[in-house]
């Protein structure tokens, strides 16, 4: 797993079931500049540039699965590979994830299911968010989790089908069904204005924490259209870097209040995204999870819904987790995409296969 906040290549190990996982082994491999600066600016090079790149990208993505096979040993079936987000604009039925899924074959040996959103897109939906579907069969025992990664977003259960229909004419899905869709920017913000700090991240929102409210910028912040837009819904990059990213860059204003306005601001969406749906318990992970600062202001804002952070391990790798479930939903050729999440027009089993035949290893 590769996110937007570009904190390197996530691996997890995973012994996984319908509805069971054991996480055997995790590491996270941090991108080197080199890598940060190809990622973070990859959307504006030639064709030839993204081309080159996707293909280097999978080979140092299977050289990295080598070496984690060394230092963790065992029997491997398969890998599912999330890639690397650079285009995502469902509303022109495009979205791009990068790391060939070929080249991760060649150099591992080892079948690949990667191109996960791609089908979906096709079938009209948004493409993401993909995790709700492992939210419901491995963690169903919140009545919702939230994501505080590059972008924070949001599933859980939805009771009246009725309500929440979003197309006329449209086969109700059955109830209950779930929900989910990117709330607002996180650490995308929060670790961009770490970094004008002269930090990678704000460790335990300390930063934010010595900054004080700027309302005005606040005020801005959550008057973006994004926020009024009806369901379903996701966010890219672009739209971060054309709407939210000129946000940060306030003339005369602190880091540390930039910092404390989008800690509050991310709260307040948080809150609004939760609020009318009867939730009372909130799994909580992503990167997000352990800025002490950001969950105290979200506990805050929803005092009647009990947030638990679990152990380390699952918060840093439940997204790659959830990848290896859809990685096995689609070998064995079972949907692992919901249209109530997407609103494609069916749910789909989405995923290329890369490499060799499905045999142990």
């Amino acid at each position: 797993m590769s996110g937007t906040s570009l904190d390197g290549l996530d691996i997890a190990y995973c012994d996984i079931s319908d509805t069971h996982f054991e996480l055997l082994a995790a590491e996270t491999y941090p991108y080197d500049s080199q890598w940060t600066q190809w990622l973070s600016t990859l959307e504006h090079a030639s064709a030839y540039e993204y081309a080159l790149v996707n293909v280097e990208l999978g080979h140092y993505f299977g050289k990295l699965v080598n070496r984690f096979r060394k230092e963790h040993p065992g029997k491997v079936d398969a890998i599912a590979s999330h890639g690397h987000t650079i285009f995502h604009q469902p509303n022109l039925g495009l979205t791009t994830q990068i790391g060939d899924g070929d080249a991760i074959a060649a150099e591992t040996g080892l079948p690949v299911v990667f191109n996960f959103r791609n089908l979906d897109v096709a079938l009209g939906g948004q493409g993401a968010p993909l995790v709700p579907i492992g939210d419901r069969l491995l963690f169903g025992q919140y009545d919702a989790c939230l994501n505080l990664g590059g972008i924070a977003n949001i599933s859980y259960e939805v009771s009246d089908a009725t309500a929440s229909a979003r197309n006329k004419g449209k086969k109700l899905p059955e109830t209950p069904f779930r929900e989910a869709y990117d709330i607002c920017p996180c650490n995308m913000a929060l670790n961009h204005l770490a970094r004008m700090a002269g930090k990678n991240y704000d460790a335990d929102g300390l930063l934010a924490r010595k900054g004080n409210i700027r309302k005005e910028i606040l005020n801005q912040m959550d008057a973006l259209d994004y926020y009024r837009q009806p369901l379903p819904k996701t966010l890219g990059k672009e739209w971060f870097v054309a709407n939210f990213l000129p946000l940060l860059y306030a003339e005369g204003v602190e880091v540390n209040d930039l910092l404390c306005t989008t800690v509050e601001h991310i709260a307040r969406q948080v809150s609004n995204a939760i609020k009318g749906h009867g939730l009372t318990t909130m799994l909580v992970t992503g990167g997000g999870a352990k800025n002490k600062f950001l969950i105290a202001r979200l506990q805050a804002q929803i005092p009647g819904c009990k947030i638990t952070v679990p152990s380390d391990s699952i918060i840093d790798y439940k997204e790659s987790i959830i990848f290896a479930l859809l990685g096995y939903l689609r070998l064995n050729r079972r949907p692992n995409c919901l249209s109530s999440v997407t609103d494609a027009r069916f749910d789909n089993c989405g995923g290329n296969i890369a490499g060799l035949p499905i045999k142990s290893k």
